[in-house]
C-alpha cells in the first residue's frame, strides 16, 4: 500500500510545474501519504550514496501542504530541474563512489538509482517532465518501480496527451510579445522576426502565430524557401498602411535543404541546444529585399513568470490524478489529455510515435500561414 511517495522535476522549467507539485502534496495529504521531493530531476538516484545519510539530505526534500502553501504563486520548479537521465551518463557526470573501471563515454547507472529509491523507502515515484524526463520514468517501470508520469513541456510535443503543462502559458507569453513589438516594428517600417522555442514541433510558432495575426508563419515541420518568404513579407509590409511586416519562426525550422541551427555544447541527454534560425533567416530577407529587420528571440521569456488559468487547471488536475491512481493501485502509467478528457495512458506511450503539427489540416505551406480548415472536431488548440 502507498505510504511514502516521491516526487521530481526534470528538463526545461514551465510554469505550472509548482501548482501540479502542490495538488500531489495535498491531495496524498488526505490520504496521511508522506511526500518527498528529489531536488534537480533524476540527479539525486545518482549523487545520493544510500551509505552516506547526509547525501540523502542534500538531495531530498521533505514536502508538507505548510511547505507548499503558496509555490503555486509562482512559475518555475522549487524542486529546480537538470535533464540528467541515470542511463545514459556522461562519465565526468558520475560521481567517485559510482566510478567503475572500463567505464566507456556514456554510462548505465539504473542499477543504482533502484537502489537508491529502496533506500529513500519510497512507495512509489511520480515523475513530471517531457521526453527525456518520461523516457527513463518509463524505465523504471520496466524495473519494477511503481511510477506515475506527467507531461510537461511548453513545446506540447509529448507523444500520447493532447496537452502538456506549460503550453498555454508559452504561447500567451508569446503573442503578448508579438503584440507589443508592433509598435518598434510599425515605428521604424521594418520586417519583424520573432523566433520561438519549440524544438523540432512548431505548435507554439503556429499557434502564436495565428492568435498574434502575423503575417506569416515558419514551422519546424515545413523547410523555408527565405526567398519566398522575403518576398511575401516586403509584400505583406508594402501593403500595411503602418509600412512593417512580422514573422513568427519556430526554432526548429529549416530552409529548404538546409540543417538545423544549433549551438552550444551537447547536452546531458546527447542534445544540442537549437537557436539562430530567425537571425538567419533576418539576414536573408534583408539582402533579398533592402528593408531593415528586426530579429528578436523570445527564448526563455515563454516560459518564465506564473502560469496562465488553463495551465493552472491542467497543472492541477494532473497532479489529482497522478495521486488518484496509486491510491487505485494503477501505476506504470501518464497522465493524459485525449479528446478532451483527462484519463491515462501505459508509460511506454511517449516512446511509441512523435507529435508533430498535423501540416495538412493546419498550415499553408504556399502562403506560410496557419488555417483554420475543418475546425469541427478538432482539439482545443487545434492539435
Amino acid at each position: 500500500m502507498t505510504k511514502r511517495i516521491g516526487i521530481l522535476t526534470g528538463g526545461g522549467d514551465v510554469p505550472g510545474l509548482n501548482v501540479c507539485i502542490k495538488k500531489i502534496v495535498q491531495r496524498a495529504g488526505e490520504r496521511d501519504w508522506a511526500v518527498i521531493g528529489l531536488r534537480r530531476g533524476f540527479t539525486p538516484l545518482v549523487r545520493i550514496d544510500p551509505g552516506a545519510p547526509e547525501t540523502i539530505a542534500e538531495w531530498t526534500l521533505p514536502l508538507t501542504a505548510e511547505a507548499v502553501r503558496t509555490i503555486d504563486r509562482t512559475g518555475g520548479t522549487i524542486l529546480h530541474t537538470a535533464r540528467l537521465n541515470p542511463s545514459m551518463l556522461k562519465r565526468a557526470d558520475v560521481p567517485p563512489f559510482l566510478a567503475r573501471s572500463g567505464d566507456g563515454d556514456i554510462v548505465d547507472r539504473t542499477d543504482h538509482a533502484l537502489r537508491v529509491i529502496e533506500a529513500l523507502k519510497l512507495d512509489a515515484l511520480i515523475a513530471i517532465g517531457g521526453d527525456g524526463t518520461l523516457s527513463f520514468a518509463a524505465r523504471l517501470h520496466a524495473e519494477g518501480v511503481p511510477v506515475i508520469l506527467v507531461p510537461k513541456t511548453m513545446d506540447n510535443d509529448v507523444f500520447g496527451t493532447d496537452y502538456c503543462i506549460g503550453f498555454s502559458t508559452a504561447v500567451t507569453r508569446s503573442v503578448d510579445a508579438v503584440t507589443a513589438l508592433r509598435t518598434t516594428a510599425g515605428s521604424h517600417e521594418r520586417i519583424l522576426v520573432v523566433e520561438l522555442f519549440g524544438r523540432l514541433s512548431g505548435e507554439t510558432a503556429l499557434i502564436t502565430g495565428l492568435l498574434a495575426s502575423a503575417d506569416r508563419t515558419v514551422i519546424a515541420e515545413v523547410p523555408v524557401d527565405a526567398d519566398r518568404l522575403a518576398d511575401l513579407l516586403a509584400r505583406d509590409r508594402a501593403e500595411n498602411p503602418s509600412r512593417y511586416a512580422i514573422a513568427v519562426v519556430s526554432e526548429g525550422a529549416t530552409t529548404i535543404g538546409g540543417t538545423l541551427s544549433v549551438h552550444g555544447d551537447v547536452d546531458e541527454i546527447g542534445r544540442r541546444k537549437l537557436g539562430g534560425i530567425g537571425e538567419l533567416l533576418g539576414e536573408a530577407i534583408k539582402r533579398r529585399t533592402g528593408i531593415d529587420v528586426i530579429n528578436q528571440s523570445l527564448a526563455y521569456l515563454m516560459r518564465s513568470g506564473p502560469p496562465d488559468s488553463f495551465d493552472r487547471i491542467a497543472a492541477t488536475s494532473f497532479g489529482a490524478l497522478a495521486v488518484d491512481l496509486l491510491a487505485a493501485r494503477r501505476t506504470g502509467l501518464m497522465t493524459a489529455i485525449v479528446s478532451g478528457r483527462y484519463t491515462a495512458v501505459p508509460a511506454a506511450t511517449p516512446s511509441k510515435g512523435k507529435r508533430r503539427v498535423d501540416v495538412a489540416a493546419l498550415y499553408d505551406a504556399q502562403a506560410l500561414r496557419p488555417r483554420l480548415a475543418d475546425v469541427e472536431g478538432r482539439q482545443l488548440f487545434l492539435s
